[in-house]
């Protein structure tokens, strides 16, 4: 059976990556508009976004979990 690469397409990596553009995105306009709360904010959705990606992974979201790739629990 040949090897099939997958390179990371699974529910917890797009969870994981949409988190972590959402955080960038919004700690970028932070830096602009010099609003240091909202970068405290988006310093925690990154935070959340780089912890989401390993957690969803360990519960069977990964590119080698069951839950993401169709199959029954």
């Amino acid at each position: 059976m040949a090897h099939h690469e997958d390179h990371g397409h699974s529910t917890a990596a797009w969870t994981s990556v949409i988190i972590l553009i959402v955080g960038f995105a919004l700690g970028s306009l932070a830096v602009a508009w010099l609003n240091f709360p909202l970068l405290w904010v988006s310093v925690a959705i990154i935070a959340v976004g780089a912890i989401a990606g390993p957690v969803l992974a360990k519960m069977g979201y990964g590119a080698a979990g069951r839950a993401s790739n169709g199959s029954a629990r």
